[in-house]
């Protein structure tokens, strides 16, 4: 069975070497949907897939850090990264361009590896990560599934190469979940007492 959560942010952002002139030479911003899309075989102890309200966590907090945030490939031009860096609080420094189908592999990636870390409480049974759809605009939409996420092809993202500006950090509900989530320290979901 699938659920899909949706979640909603502002970014901006140049797609460097792309056909269109505008949006490779200016800097542009979009209202951008991102469908988180779960899977299992199996229903947890309150007969859901995954608690809609559990992706209001850790999954959210990331989603939410690419809000009012400029991103940038780190291959990008110095100087252009230093006045991202110096003009907006809010930054996100990508190993990819940060164009549709790289931001759905990069969100794949970090929540693929949040869910393996995290102990699941509720009965919860081979929960996995099914795709992630980044919409950039209300016509046009990039889906990566795991065979996305992990293809060298299409450029390595390693977590340690995903760097959120101190503003983003902060604002997460635990400001250190991204060094934990690179050290590898297990999240606990909340134990819920039975009822039924």
């Amino acid at each position: 069975m699938l659920i899909r959560k949706l979640f909603k942010f502002e970014n901006a952002h140049i797609v460097r070497n792309c056909s269109s002139e505008r949006c490779r030479t200016s800097i542009h911003g979009h209202s951008y949907k991102v469908e988180v899309l779960l899977e299992a075989d199996a229903l947890d102890n309150g007969q859901m897939v995954y608690d809609f309200g559990l992706m209001k966590g850790t999954i959210r907090d990331v989603i939410d850090a690419f809000d009012h945030a400029i991103c940038f490939w780190d291959k990008d031009d110095a100087q252009y990264i230093q006045l991202c860096q110096t003009f907006s609080a809010r930054w996100i420094s990508m190993p990819v361009s940060p164009s549709a189908e790289q931001f759905a592999r990069v969100f794949f990636v970090i929540i693929d590896q949040l869910l393996q870390q995290t102990m699941m409480a509720n009965g919860e049974s081979d929960v996995r990560l099914h795709s992630i759809i980044a919409h950039e605009t209300e016509t046009g939409y990039a889906q990566a599934f795991r065979h996305d996420a992990y293809n060298p092809r299409m450029g390595d993202i390693k977590l340690s190469d995903v760097i959120f500006s101190e503003q983003c950090q902060r604002e997460w509900h635990d400001p250190q979940m991204y060094e934990k989530l690179l050290a590898g320290v297990q999240f606990n979901n909340p134990v819920i007492p039975q009822q039924v």
